[in-house]
């Protein structure tokens, strides 16, 4: 009898677990589950892809115009120089200075739409008023890229407005839509669930979240492609039709905002976290630099604070993260090379019919394979041996591989300075024409690769990062703050405008090769103790 009552509680209590998996489909993982079972991600809401779709139209035209402003700048109109198109005809130095500063300028605005979006707009709203000053920066550029533009001297001041105020809606919209894609996804708890196949895995909003940048990213790189077209178009027929059409494609960013408008989760402006964030910065100063003593429970002047001990506790936990941050600067500068310098160096090149800055499209190309491979099959493969590469080992390796694109951009570079017929001086009249070296373009391949590969590692984990570990109040603050580390990037790239050009162009690629590796171990030996924090968050996690 007594064992007759143990069996009708022992299913009473299978009915109730059944029960609840029916009600809600959802039971939270064990200690022994998450030891065992693989983690995957979430079913994605549609409303994601409408995000990836608008970030997707965005690169394309970012990079589609500035795919081509390295031969805009650098060489003159009529392009007779071994059949390189050209614009201004500013050279190399001016050409690369110029870069850096549309990057640097496009990298730093992020921080105005962020506070337009705290404070007043939400992050959809600000996103769409961008979108229309983009617009504007676009249409000053094409209307300027016309030949009779060009010929009356109006293709550089067009282009220094059009840089600035493209460097406007491109900061306004940055610093926004990747945290726009990841509010789509709702969902903040793990959960066990069976498969068709019977096998049991866990729903990890982490891994969720981490494939969401990955499809981000992807699409980042899809839209980056556009230089193959706006590269043809800008050798072959004109630079004002090479802008249209980057301009024409950006209708479908607004398109996909307008359209699907109602679908968007949209969290509502909470006040300017960007000016509340310094505003605690300067009030910790002024009271013994240390952060708790911001806290309004610690102050004991009279303050006019806006905030509460919960915040300043945030602004602890954003700072952490922004630490990180703070070696990237010499990744991007890295990073950088290929929209400029690498470009010119392809000029010297044989390159056939093809035009000098097509090749830098293999690095999108290579993204796009390297994407999915990695989100896929090279973690999931570490993770069913007990590994898991945590970001800071992540953001390591990114940073190895950049330095060995530098170092291989260095050894094509000695190989074009020692190859004829115009050795180091690179663009030569040979028969009463200017011709290249005799090194073929396609030798660049493994420096746009390279890199490529680098940033599924460094880039796509550092906006991942930022992203998680900031509060919600402040994501867009964060993200803003990871994104200006390209800005500075471009700030030290400055720095090396004196050797962007022959014959230093080997001594520019070594200094960065061995510069960015340095970086990735002082980064992996400083913030290794992050990944150690992770792990154990993730076991207190289990503990509630």
């Amino acid at each position: 009898m007594a064992d007759q009552n143990i069996e009708v509680q022992n299913t009473e209590k299978e009915s109730q677990i059944i029960s609840s998996i029916n009600e809600d489909n959802e039971i939270q993982p064990t200690q022994q589950d998450w030891k065992t079972l693989p983690r995957i991600a979430d079913h994605l809401p549609t409303v994601v892809w409408f995000v990836v779709f608008c970030e997707l139209c965005e690169r394309f035209t970012y990079y589609g115009v500035s795919g081509p402003f390295q031969n805009y700048i650098q060489y003159p109109p009529p392009a007779k120089l071994h059949g390189q198109p050209g614009a201004i005809g500013a050279g190399q130095e001016t050409a690369t200075a110029l870069g850096y500063f549309f990057h640097f300028f496009c990298y730093v605005t992020p921080l105005i739409g962020a506070a337009i979006a705290d404070q007043y707009l939400g992050r959809f709203n600000t996103i769409l008023m961008f979108c229309l000053v983009y617009m504007v920066g676009l249409t000053i550029l094409t209307t300027t890229a016309i030949p009779a533009a060009i010929q009356a001297k109006a293709a550089f001041p067009g282009l220094i407005l059009s840089m600035i105020i493209i460097g406007l809606g491109t900061g306004g919209i940055k610093c926004n839509v990747s945290p726009l894609v990841a509010d789509q996804y709702t969902r903040t708890k793990p959960y066990v669930k069976k498969l068709s196949d019977g096998k049991k895995v866990i729903v990890d909003p982490k891994i969720t979240v981490q494939s969401i940048f990955h499809w981000f990213y992807l699409a980042i790189n899809v839209g980056s492609l556009s230089p193959i077209l706006t590269t043809y178009l800008e050798k072959y027929h004109s630079y004002w039709m090479a802008y249209l059409v980057p301009l024409i494609m950006f209708f479908g960013a607004i398109g996909v905002l307008i359209v699907f408008r109602k679908n968007y989760v949209k969290k509502p402006p909470q006040g300017s976290a960007i000016l509340k964030f310094f505003r605690v910065l300067k009030v910790a100063f002024m009271n013994g630099r240390n952060l708790d003593n911001a806290k309004p429970s610690n102050l004991s002047k009279t303050y006019n604070i806006t905030w509460d001990d919960k915040f300043v506790d945030e602004v602890k936990k954003c700072l952490e993260a922004c630490r990180v941050f703070i070696f990237f600067p010499i990744y991007w500068l890295c990073y950088e090379q290929m929209s400029n310098n690498l470009v010119s160096q392809a000029s010297v090149m044989q390159v056939g019919d093809l035009p000098n800055d097509l090749v830098m499209n293999l690095n999108p190309i290579s993204l796009i394979i390297f994407v999915p491979l990695t989100n896929k099959i090279i973690y999931p493969a570490f993770q069913r041996f007990g590994i898991i590469i945590r970001p800071i080992t992540r953001i390591f390796i990114g940073f190895l591989l950049c330095g060995l694109s530098m170092a291989y951009s260095a050894i094509v570079q000695h190989i074009i300075y020692k190859t004829g017929p115009c050795f180091e001086s690179t663009g030569c009249m040979v028969d009463g024409e200017v011709v290249p070296n005799n090194v073929n373009v396609w030798v660049q391949s493994p420096s746009y690769i390279l890199i490529g590969f680098s940033e599924v590692f460094a880039s796509i984990t550092g906006l991942t990062y930022a992203y998680e570990r900031a509060p919600d109040e402040l994501k867009s603050t964060v993200t803003a703050l990871y994104l200006m580390t390209t800005a500075f990037g471009s700030a030290l790239g400055f720095g090396v405008v004196p050797l962007s050009k022959d014959p230093y162009l080997v001594i520019l690629y070594v200094t960065l090769s061995i510069l960015v590796v340095v970086t990735g171990f002082l980064l992996l030996f400083t913030f290794k103790k992050y990944d150690q924090e992770e792990e154990q968050e993730e076991v207190e996690l289990l503990d509630k």
